[in-house]
């Protein structure tokens, strides 16, 4: 008997994998973007605020698509502690992709700077122009990106321990 392997549906994949070079593309374009006093410094923040706002759109789209078409069931061998950490680095992940652009574009807003995004699109202000609320969103951003990065990373450690260790079918789900 050939055992099919149970996949997330298509849009799923395909949100997933293309969010994933998304973030990975913000994580370095955010350190880029810090760490230069070159002109490109306007570039990338410009790149930035546009990758921003397409994440939190590609993430609420993500997250109706997977309310509509649930996941995969885990192994049922898992156990326990396994299945509460991939459920819970999941939801830790979604509250990232969710806070992140919302954080920055609120940063942006309390610093009284314009919000455009593709050249074109002006998002409006989420809050008033505040200088102190400025400095807290923009330390709040970093420890987030940093959070999210590390989540990533940790989403990423099992996923390879699900492919080279376990040799199960949670990776050829979502290829």
């Amino acid at each position: 008997m050939i055992q099919t392997v149970q996949r997330f549906n298509l849009l799923a994949r395909l949100l997933h994998w293309t969010m994933a070079a998304l973030i990975l593309t913000m994580a370095f374009v955010g350190i880029g973007m810090v760490s230069t006093l070159s002109p490109k410094y306007h570039q990338l923040l410009s790149l930035h605020k546009s990758v921003g706002s397409l994440i939190l759109v590609l993430v609420a789209v993500r997250l109706v698509n997977r309310l509509l078409n649930p996941p995969p069931p885990l192994p049922l061998d898992l156990p326990g502690w396994q299945q509460f950490l991939a459920t819970g680095s999941h939801v830790i992940l979604y509250a990232l992709m969710f806070a992140l652009p919302l954080v920055g574009w609120s940063m942006l807003s309390a610093g009284g700077y314009p919000i455009v995004v593709f050249g074109a699109i002006h998002l409006p202000p989420l809050l008033p122009h505040n200088a102190p609320v400025f400095a807290l969103l923009r330390t709040t951003h970093t420890v987030l990106a940093l959070l999210l990065f590390a989540t990533f990373l940790g989403h990423l450690g099992a996923a390879l321990f699900h492919a080279l260790i376990r040799r199960d079918d949670v990776l050829k789900s979502m290829v």
